[in-house]
């Protein structure tokens, strides 16, 4: 009788391990190919707030798959953290690689043609430019342009393709707010 219960204990503790070591696995592979953030700056207001919990999806980008405008993205800056790391920023993206952006009188255009901005904070944009996006380039901005250092910034410019980190598919948090992230381009 002892002999059959010290064989159950084993087998229930071999399941036990088991399962963690699966779990363990599965949480390996997710953290892999979704990252959860959080936003720690007002530049993407009115759309995402401080501490609103995102998730960004790793692979939005390999294979055939093209960044867009309108996307939420995540990228390496050369910007630094209080701690000396390089920082990501989240933007979202205005142009692709050979798009010609300007912005004149609070206005952007995008291949000359006028950008709806009614998903921004103040529904226009200060600065003054015209550009041509390199290729393996993208031209980012935030969506509250007052605030936001962005491409049209020295500090940040033109973003490489290679340091996009993953496109912002979901928000957990605010629970009122969760859901799937639209691209206001496609709507």
């Amino acid at each position: 009788m002892a002999k059959k219960k010290e064989i159950r204990e084993k087998s229930l503790a071999l399941e036990w391990i088991k399962d963690i070591v699966i779990a363990v696995i599965i949480a390996a592979v997710i953290v892999q190919v979704v990252k959860p953030t959080i936003v720690k700056e007002r530049s993407m207001e009115p759309n995402f707030y401080q501490n609103d919990y995102l998730f960004v999806y790793r692979l939005a980008y390999k294979g055939d798959h093209k960044v867009q405008r309108g996307d939420v993205i995540v990228f390496r800056s050369d910007l630094e953290t209080d701690s000396g790391k390089k920082k990501l920023l989240i933007k979202r993206v205005i142009g692709v690689a050979g798009d010609k952006i300007s912005i004149h009188n609070g206005e952007v255009y995008v291949n000359g043609k006028k950008d709806d901005q009614s998903y921004t904070m103040s529904g226009e944009t200060v600065g003054d430019l015209d550009e041509t996006v390199p290729d393996g380039s993208l031209f980012c901005m935030g969506d509250n342009r007052d605030v936001s250092i962005d491409s049209r910034s020295d500090q940040v410019g033109m973003v490489s393709t290679g340091r996009v980190f993953g496109k912002v598919v979901f928000r957990l948090y605010p629970f009122n707010r969760m859901g799937r992230i639209a691209n206001p381009y496609k709507q």
